[in-house]
């Protein structure tokens, strides 16, 4: 039996999704059922829970900006609620699942893609960071400690439903876009390689669940252009002091290497396959 926590979230619906598609079985608890050490165990003890998913977290609403105001809400969501069923799950003897975020980081690396073993360069000790990057950082750290955990990173993830998490969806509906280099994840590959390490009982750790390959937002938008909206004009702020006038938190732009998942075993698609894939999806809903 697993246990998915956050699973009305953008990452955790499909997680439902995937495993009922699996034909696994799951019970889904909300928050309420995580706010003490008690309750969690009890839940994973009634229930005979063999795994975690922790889907939950605080990413604000309708971006990272958000973050910087409710310091609280990231806080707890991002740091207290994984170290709780970091320490529940130990108590328990059994291993879980956290989504975290690839956003941690600045650059390629040197054109390399940051790895798993790459420190963080956009964090609280390198700063400038934004709040929520800087949590996610930290919490890693502080998860790695127990040992009994896989962390999968996500990075911007999109398909080809459109929703206020969407990637695609964002760069389609912004007056302007920030010029910058990715790794993105597709929602679907991602849920899938996580539960494929699962099932093939890969060793714990660090992975960046990104699909491989990187892109620059010209790039996508490229694509968007070509398969979706031949007629749309986008715009480009002309730098960064511009884009920050606007908006409040620093951006993680960056590339990770995908090298550990792929040796690990499971397969997962280039991004610009799931790209062309999801727009195309995208114009038979919206076009029929």
């Amino acid at each position: 039996m697993i246990l998915l926590i956050g699973s009305t979230g953008y990452i955790g619906s499909q997680f439902v999704f995937e495993l009922t598609q699996r034909q696994i079985d799951f019970v889904s608890i909300g928050r309420d059922s995580t706010s003490s050490y008690d309750l969690l165990l009890k839940n994973i003890l009634d229930n005979k829970v063999e795994f975690v998913i922790n889907a939950a977290g605080y990413v604000g609403k309708p971006n990272v900006d958000a973050c910087e105001s409710y310091k609280g809400e990231t806080i707890e969501g991002n740091i207290v609620l994984p170290t709780l069923i970091a320490a529940v799950c130990r108590e328990a003897g059994i291993n879980w699942g956290h989504v975290t975020s690839g956003c941690i980081y600045l650059g390629d690396n040197g054109g390399n893609g940051f790895t798993e073993d790459d420190d963080s360069n956009f964090c609280f000790s390198e700063t400038p960071c934004s709040f929520y990057s800087g949590t996610k950082a930290l919490s890693e750290k502080i998860i790695g400690e127990f040992g009994n955990c896989y962390l999968w990173r996500l990075r911007v993830p999109f398909d080809h439903i459109g929703g206020p998490r969407n990637y695609l969806t964002k760069i389609m509906s912004y007056d302007k876009l920030l010029k910058a280099r990715n790794s993105l994840s597709h929602r679907g590959d991602f849920v899938k390689a996580c539960l494929d390490l699962v099932e093939q009982e890969a060793p714990l750790g660090i992975y960046n669940v990104t699909n491989p390959g990187s892109v620059t937002t010209e790039e996508v938008v490229g694509l968007i252009k070509n398969i979706l909206l031949p007629d749309r004009d986008f715009k480009y702020y002309l730098s960064d002091e511009e884009f920050y006038k606007e908006n409040i938190a620093p951006r993680s732009s960056c590339v990770l290497n995908t090298n550990k998942l792929e040796s690990s075993g499971v397969k997962i698609r280039p991004v610009l396959e799931a790209l062309e894939d999801s727009l195309k999806r995208f114009h038979l809903i919206f076009c029929g």
